[in-house]
């Protein structure tokens, strides 16, 4: 699998045609993507994609390495809560302890987590929640989440926001940047079929993913560099037994955002693509967050040296506004 690309409008228009068959999938393609400003600015956007977004962590300790603070952050799903934290002030660092602490090493994390024996720190934040059209109520967790954010509204931020979420009745994406961040959030990250619709300012909003899984377009035009960071998955190998209905719903949703993604960088595409190699990594594996971010370490690794390749070519500047 690819795990870092990077464009520039007047390489990718030239190479645009054979890039796709020229390629290695496993490879680094070395294009760089420029800009006209005094001072080089950096947006970027955190993908949808359930417990792979953990991969997310490792890309945003090379941005606090490298000093990077991007100008502006959009975020979708595990990309929009991610997003939230860090832009309220929390560092690639405390968001690795968090997601360590909340979820730890546990095989059995699913089965204890609906049967109910996984203690306080599970049961306590997600609970049944099927007459509202979810499995499960994501408002013990989102308690949780209040107590970690610095900040309960957008204007708090220190970095500026946009996350993602659908309409349910008009199916069209709504971008949230303003107001109470909590309700936005949980609209966010509102799976179909995890998580029960929620009504937000005249809306009926579900997961963004549905319809923006990695919303780099949201922020390209206010940014010289855009880094997008795609952790829907890849491929998965075929099991000799048929899929639960869980993961028959997950896999589909994952399909379903690989697709509009696909779709969509036909038409743009980020400065810079980042595809973390995750496998054996399913949707609400999240007691896998050690696994997730060893697998994620190469894909930062290149995320650093083309940051600051940018970095070097444009005057020197190694700080963001």
């Amino acid at each position: 699998m690819r795990k870092l690309t990077t464009f520039s409008r007047r390489t990718f228009l030239i190479a645009s045609g054979a890039l796709t068959a020229s390629v290695p999938l496993a490879s680094l393609t070395s294009l760089a993507k420029a800009k006209k400003s005094d001072v080089p600015t950096v947006g970027l956007a955190l993908g949808s994609g359930g417990a792979n977004g953990l991969s997310h962590i490792p890309m945003l300790e090379v941005f606090d390495e490298l000093g990077i603070v991007p100008k502006v952050i959009a975020g979708s799903s595990i990309g929009a809560i991610i997003g939230a934290l860090y832009a309220s002030g929390l560092s690639g660092a405390d968001l690795r302890q968090l997601a360590s602490d909340f979820a730890p090493e546990d095989k059995h994390f699913m089965r204890n987590l609906i049967q109910g024996s996984a203690g306080l720190s599970l049961v306590d934040l997600i609970r049944f929640d099927l007459d509202h059209g979810g499995l499960l109520d994501s408002d013990g967790f989102l308690e949780f989440l209040e107590t970690k954010l610095n900040g309960s509204t957008f204007e708090d931020l220190t970095i500026p926001l946009k996350l993602v979420a659908a309409d349910f009745w008009k199916r069209e994406q709504v971008v949230m940047d303003k107001g109470p961040l909590i309700p936005a959030i949980k609209a966010s990250m509102a799976v179909p079929g995890l998580f029960a619709p929620v009504p937000l300012d005249g809306h009926l909003l579900v997961d963004g993913g549905t319809v923006n899984p990695l919303p780099f377009d949201l922020i390209d035009a206010d940014c010289d560099l855009t880094v997008a960071v795609d952790v829907s998955g890849g491929k998965v190998e075929q099991e000799e037994e048929s899929p639960d209905v869980l993961d028959a719903l997950f896999n589909t949703f994952e399909i379903m955002q690989q697709a509009i993604t696909r779709e969509k960088m036909k038409h743009i595409t980020p400065g810079i693509l980042v595809q973390p190699e995750t496998s054996g990594i399913r949707l609400l594996h999240f007691y896998k967050a050690g696994e997730i971010f060893s697998q994620s370490a190469s894909a930062a690794e290149e995320l650093k040296s083309a940051l600051r390749e940018h970095l070097r070519n444009n005057s020197g500047n190694n700080q963001n506004s």
